[in-house]
């Protein structure tokens, strides 16, 4: 009795943890992997060494602002087309032409630092650029995701997605500060330029993988065949529209820098804490992800994710209306000063914000993958980017706006209540979603 508890509880254990299924079953995928996650970290380190040069430069914070405002239109308009692109040409070529684009205003920023020639101009063309290839770059990869693994192994490859954006957002800021300065920017953009030949590896020993099904040239007509099939998948158009919703009314990254100075104290710091905290619940939901998999109700999955996130969400909301009435800590903080006991309290719903967020992503990018046909499935990727994307921008004008003419913890206490309700009443409304089978995946 006692030996097969033994090799029962072993065989648990494996099972909560990550699926790595996908490494054993494709090397394509394995390679593809390794080089994005190595590439991320990289691109995490231009676009903070960016950030950082930009604030040397103008002593500016709208300055550096602007930065992801220049890059939004063109990083919209990059994906959509990327996505044309995709379904239209050899997704391998559309993916290695991209990330060349990428390599390049990266090797461009690096040389500019090296000879001492940045200037404002060059940081903002060159971010605009490197972004929005970058956006061509995604979507294509999402395309080529489901040509090299099994359809059952789909949410165990957006896991594994979960641990390389936990790595490059928890790592990367870190480590391009401490880059920065130690070395200065010309080191930190040549060491974005060493990890992105990984990048070129792991998509230049790919197959060549071109759409299946009828091809429609990009422009005009390829959008439009897009949206038409948009307006016949009821499922991945709510999906869409309920990650606008949370990120929308659940995204306090704007407020993080006040809620530093005034709120919990700790000032940059404490700014960071509640940024890491994020990427870290995102990071350990994928690495206990092994059960998701095996849930075959995928929109039932999302709905419920996505409520935790509002909950989580309205719970750092009731922590800073603790810490506005100065309860268990200082009744005033600093930059110096913090309230310890709050700022653990605010940082744990965080994390588990974004360990529900990246549950969320694991069903909806495989919903995406396995319901939409491989001949439409680059432009749905380009348009998934445009939601993720402009979410939460919109995210920090529905939290700065309202913070300004409130409170600092009226906007995600009340948005994560309004989450959980629309979520709720939308759901409700769409039994197919609620119902959607992964063994039978229809759009």
């Amino acid at each position: 009795m006692t030996s097969q508890r033994q090799r029962r509880l072993p065989r648990l254990r494996r099972e909560h943890f990550i699926d790595l299924s996908p490494f054993r079953v494709s090397s394509a995928f394995t390679r593809m992997w390794i080089g994005s996650t190595l590439a991320g970290l990289g691109g995490q380190l231009t676009i903070v060494a960016v950030m950082l040069q930009m604030y040397d430069l103008t002593q500016s914070t709208f300055a550096v602002a602007m930065i992801a405002v220049a890059g939004l239109v063109p990083m919209i308009l990059a994906g959509l087309y990327g996505g044309m692109l995709a379904d239209a040409f050899d997704r391998r070529t559309v993916a290695l032409i991209a990330a060349l684009v990428t390599f390049a205003s990266t090797l461009l920023l690096a040389l500019l630092a090296w000879g001492g020639l940045e200037s404002v101009w060059s940081l903002y063309v060159l971010s605009v650029v490197n972004s929005a290839a970058n956006s061509i770059v995604m979507a294509t990869k999402s395309a080529i995701v489901p040509r090299l693994i099994p359809r059952e192994l789909l949410p165990a490859a957006s896991a594994l997605n979960g641990i390389t954006v936990g790595i490059m957002v928890m790592a990367g800021p870190a480590l391009a500060g401490v880059l920065v300065a130690l070395t200065g920017y010309a080191w930190t953009y040549t060491l974005d330029v060493v990890l992105m030949t990984s990048l070129f590896l792991g998509l230049w020993t790919l197959p060549s993988i071109r759409p299946e099904g009828a091809v429609v040239r990009p422009g005009l007509d390829s959008l439009r065949d897009g949206a038409r099939f948009l307006r016949r998948a009821p499922n991945i158009r709510l999906q869409y529209i309920l990650d606008i919703i949370a990120m929308t009314f659940g995204q306090p990254l704007a407020l993080f820098p006040a809620i530093g100075a005034v709120l919990l104290g700790g000032g940059a710091i404490t700014t960071g804490l509640l940024t890491a905290s994020i990427a870290a619940g995102a990071f350990l939901s994928s690495l206990f992800s092994g059960p998701i998999g095996r849930v075959r109700r995928q929109g039932l999955g999302i709905e419920r994710a996505i409520q935790v996130y509002g909950v989580s969400i309205a719970a750092f909301g009731g922590v800073l209306v603790l810490a506005a009435l100065g309860v268990l800590g200082p009744a005033t903080v600093s930059a110096d000063a913090a309230n310890i006991a709050l700022l653990v309290a605010a940082a744990l719903c965080l994390a588990v914000s974004g360990a529900s967020d990246n549950v969320s992503a694991i069903y909806r990018s495989t919903m995406m993958q396995a319901a939409v046909p491989d001949a439409i499935r680059g432009r749905l990727q380009g348009i998934f980017i445009v939601v993720v994307a402009g979410g939460p921008r919109l995210g920090a004008l529905y939290a700065g706006t309202l913070a300004t003419i409130t409170t600092l913890w009226f906007p995600p206490l009340i948005g994560g209540f309004v989450i959980v309700g629309l979520v709720s009443l939308l759901v409700r409304l769409s039994p197919r979603f609620r119902a959607y089978d992964a063994e039978h995946p229809v759009p």
